[in-house]
């Protein structure tokens, strides 16, 4: 298994951004927020959205490599051909093993996982 995201599974054009805030469903938990929508290729693309006041860019990359690390070893046990975009918000920081959860209990709300765990 590849220990980065390839080019083909990051959502980069605005179009394709637009596609998923405004066909996608959306489930939340504090402090992130999950749009799905389809995507009608074979694979599952994501992306991830500090809001705007989210800390220094620091702050903005690291979320963005954690919540990036839990999809990358999460996505196999998906149904592929969906986007996934993540909103994070200003909150207080959680470990890693705290956003692991968050992030499942997301994945399990949105039924997206090929057979429930």
């Amino acid at each position: 298994m590849r220990k980065n995201l390839t080019k083909r599974e990051i959502v980069k054009k605005k179009p394709e951004i637009d596609n998923i805030f405004g066909s996608g469903t959306s489930f939340s938990c504090p402090g992130i927020k999950l749009r799905i929508a389809k995507n009608n290729l074979d694979l599952n693309r994501v992306i991830v959205i500090p809001v705007k006041h989210y800390g220094n860019a620091v702050q903005r990359n690291k979320i963005r490599r954690q919540i990036k690390e839990i999809w990358r070893l999460e996505k196999n046990n998906f149904i592929s051909g969906f986007d996934f975009a993540f909103v994070v918000y200003n909150r207080k920081a959680v470990s890693h093993e705290q956003q692991k959860e968050q992030l499942t209990r997301l994945f399990k709300q949105a039924h997206l996982y090929q057979q429930d765990r």
